[in-house]
């Protein structure tokens, strides 16, 4: 499934090249339909994928975290949604269902994938404040154990004195560059946490393009399905990146 996906982007940022650098018509028209092959065929590969998003949505009811517990199982809500509706849009194309409205389907699908990704995100940002909140309690920790200074290591007092607006734009500059190296070390320290960041930044643009709520572009949706599809991959072979639970 996600070499199909990485080769339905690829044809897609493929034919978006070709058009831009003046290839034959023919040759832009071949790509166009490979492209549409490769994503009916992962239509047809999808087709049990809602009742498998139900189960997950019913095995994350049951987790302790409330967060957690809300943004998985709302995800995986939309999820089932959106395969729905993708298989009623397979139907339409095979020709079982050729009165289908594929246009309002497709949007309806892209709004279920949207939604399911903000909770895809949103469950990225709790875990990576939870990790940052971690990390900067052990680095008080340590820095007291050691006699050090504040945790964030701003000074309130100096010769510009408490009160100088100069003083107080630098310790904001230095309090901004302090929380992006923790952002920096909790997603470097969590392989598995920045590769699902990334993953559902990049798909973020897909239904953003398509719904026309951010028109991005044939090039930016092949290039960030490409980026998420390999990452999907990577996943796969290495289940040790995917993030849990």
């Amino acid at each position: 499934m996600g070499k199909l996906r990485a080769a339905q982007y690829a044809c897609s940022l493929l034919g978006h090249a070709l058009q831009k650098h003046g290839a034959s018509p023919e040759l832009q028209k071949q790509i166009r339909q490979l492209e549409g092959h490769l994503s009916l065929g992962r239509k047809l590969l999808r087709l049990g994928n809602s009742a498998d998003a139900l189960e997950s949505a019913k095995r994350a009811v049951h987790l302790s975290d409330v967060v957690l517990r809300f943004c998985i199982t709302v995800s995986h809500l939309n999820r089932a949604l959106y395969f729905a509706c993708d298989n009623v849009l397979w139907a339409g194309k095979s020709g079982l269902a050729p009165r289908v409205d594929q246009e309002k389907w497709a949007q309806r699908s892209f709004r279920y994938y949207l939604f399911s990704l903000i909770m895809n995100l949103s469950r990225d940002a709790y875990e990576v404040r939870l990790l940052m909140e971690q990390e900067s309690s052990a680095c008080s920790r340590r820095l007291k154990g050691s006699g050090g200074g504040a945790p964030g290591g701003v000074e309130t007092a100096g010769p510009g004195g408490p009160g100088t607006p100069g003083r107080g734009l630098l310790q904001l500059a230095l309090k901004l560059q302090l929380r992006v190296l923790l952002l920096a070390r909790v997603l470097r320290g969590h392989p598995p946490l920045l590769l699902d960041v990334v993953r559902n930044a990049c798909d973020l643009f897909i239904p953003l393009d398509k719904l026309g709520l951010w028109r991005c572009g044939p090039g930016i949706v092949g290039l960030c399905g490409l980026v998420s599809s390999i990452l999907s991959i990577l996943t796969l072979i290495c289940p040790w990146l995917r993030l849990k639970p």
